[in-house]
């Protein structure tokens, strides 16, 4: 299978279909974290046609995520660049569905239902044997949705607030964006191992 894992930098959904003998091709507009040569460092619209049969789009969530609506939301001075980003994000849904046979879309809680109807499902780390709390929602075109591979919910619980919710908690830094964005390596792997048999 021929995958195109979009606004991707780290490569983590990437290789887990590469591992599974897949060509999978990362893309965004900064360079592989991995310094691997399956990357296009460009914006994803200049190779989204490229023949792929399948498309893991990761768009970016910082002024589309619910999260954000301090600074994004209506009546904000920064409305209009959440709107911007409204727009960017909906058209690569499209434009993705139009020209790739199957496409799931990840991003954290957002806005994006106005244009892009109701998430096909929500999913959590700790469905994925991650021990750490992000409700992630997927938009699916012709992809069934993931099934939890290894729940460590009751585990995680046992957890002070502050570790099962490190996302929310992470310190101030200069990657802190690129941290909060990275995709847990338990949902890749379902992914890769889900979808990638798909016949």
């Amino acid at each position: 299978m021929k995958v195109l894992v979009g606004c991707e930098f780290s490569g983590i959904v990437r290789e887990a279909f590469r591992r599974r003998g897949h060509d999978a091709w990362s893309c965004d507009l900064l360079p592989a974290e991995d310094g691997s040569k399956f990357h296009f460092m460009c914006d994803i619209f200049t190779v989204i046609g490229l023949g792929w049969d399948a498309a893991i789009l990761h768009p970016p969530c910082t002024k589309i995520a619910l999260c954000g609506n301090k600074h994004y939301g209506r009546n904000k001075p920064r409305y209009e660049e959440r709107r911007e980003a409204m727009r960017w994000t909906s058209t690569l849904w499209q434009e993705a569905k139009k020209r790739i046979p199957r496409v799931g879309l990840e991003n954290p809680k957002n806005v994006m239902r106005a244009l892009m109807g109701k998430r096909t499902q929500a999913i959590q780390p700790y469905m994925f044997g991650h021990m750490e709390k992000k409700e992630t929602w997927l938009w699916l075109h012709n992809l069934p949705p993931l099934v939890p591979t290894n729940n460590v919910v009751f585990e995680m619980m046992k957890l002070p607030k502050n570790k099962r919710e490190r996302i929310f908690h992470m310190a101030p830094s200069e990657s802190r964006g690129q941290d909060r964005s990275r995709i847990y390596a338990g949902i890749a792997e379902a992914m890769a191992e889900q979808w990638g048999s798909l016949k």
